[in-house]
């Protein structure tokens, strides 16, 4: 990895969950210590303080979609913030708020891969697919369709939200963890062909086979992008979300999951998305992902 100075983007909404607190995980991290627990690992990090956008009016769905117009103006103001930090050679992490975010953040990163010529690998670290639209989707929440809108299935304003139409294609994804896909989803991702390692894969063929495999093709040219929901995680360890779903990562597989990423060389940016401290114990869930966002930059328990 090149990027020597990280970039700390506080993102403090939930406006596309469907639970209220994630607006509060910004702080959450900082006060379990991110950016000394990396500047630990050598990197420069320079917090961004918070981006600021429209509250969450908590209305229902309108046309299919909660919050549309105010998850435009989030997205594009995340859009803008990533993108400054990857043409300033910064490493950007994005600290949600909720998944809905990831639009802006890898609509910029897909941009930028343009600009330098990069092919784009996103490992989208998740429960759920995110791959709903207004017609599949069960709630209206948007945090359940970034990737979606990022491969062109959604309303216009998020599908171009950056320069190019559609962002991204379902082939730079590889979803890992997933384990709760809605009735329609299902078949919305199985036609898009995107790349999913779902938990019995993981059961079957372990965590160091599912990344190998997950990683295959990343080399000196690829743009490694991390979009890591907390959800993630199994809920024994990690309370601190509004969506838990059981059978999820243990620790040791997470940690070997961010360990192999560190060891690609190529991470260049990421998400850290939906955590909720109105649900967590005593901050633990994100002590837990600062534990794991500090593997992904070197931490291990060896010397290697």
């Amino acid at each position: 990895m090149n990027h020597r100075t990280i970039s700390l983007i506080g993102v403090p909404t939930d406006i596309g969950a469907a639970d209220r607190g994630a607006s509060m995980g910004p702080e959450a991290l900082r006060v379990a210590d991110l950016g000394a627990r990396l500047e630990r690992r050598g990197r420069t990090v320079i917090d961004r303080g918070n981006l600021h956008g429209p509250f969450n009016p908590w209305q229902p769905p309108v046309n299919g979609y909660r919050h549309l117009d105010q998850v435009v103006t989030w997205n594009m103001t995340v859009y803008a913030a990533v993108h400054q930090a990857l043409q300033a050679g910064h490493l950007p992490i994005m600290l949600g708020g909720d998944h809905c975010l990831a639009i802006g953040s890898i609509s910029a990163v897909a941009d930028h891969c343009r600009e330098t010529g990069k092919q784009l690998r996103v490992l989208w670290l998740d429960a759920h697919s995110d791959f709903n639209t207004a017609e599949a989707t069960p709630s209206g929440n948007i945090h359940g369709m970034p990737v979606a809108c990022l491969c062109g299935h959604g309303p216009k304003a998020l599908v171009e939200l950056g320069i190019h139409t559609p962002a991204t294609t379902p082939d730079v994804y590889r979803q890992i963890g997933i384990r709760s896909v809605d009735y329609g989803e299902k078949k919305l991702v199985r036609e898009a062909n995107v790349g999913i390692y779902d938990m019995r894969r993981i059961d079957e063929e372990g965590m160091k086979r599912v990344m190998e495999q997950a990683l295959e093709g990343v080399d000196e040219n690829t743009h490694l992008h991390v979009s890591f929901d907390v959800d993630f995680l199994d809920p024994s360890i990690a309370p601190g979300v509004g969506t838990t779903v059981r059978g999820g990562p243990t620790y040791r597989e997470a940690q070997l999951c961010m360990e192999m990423i560190f060891d690609s060389g190529q991470l260049a940016s990421l998400d850290l998305v939906e955590l909720n401290p109105a649900f967590d114990r005593h901050n633990a869930t994100a002590k837990l992902a600062v534990d794991l966002i500090e593997s992904l930059f070197g931490k291990s328990t060896l010397i290697r």
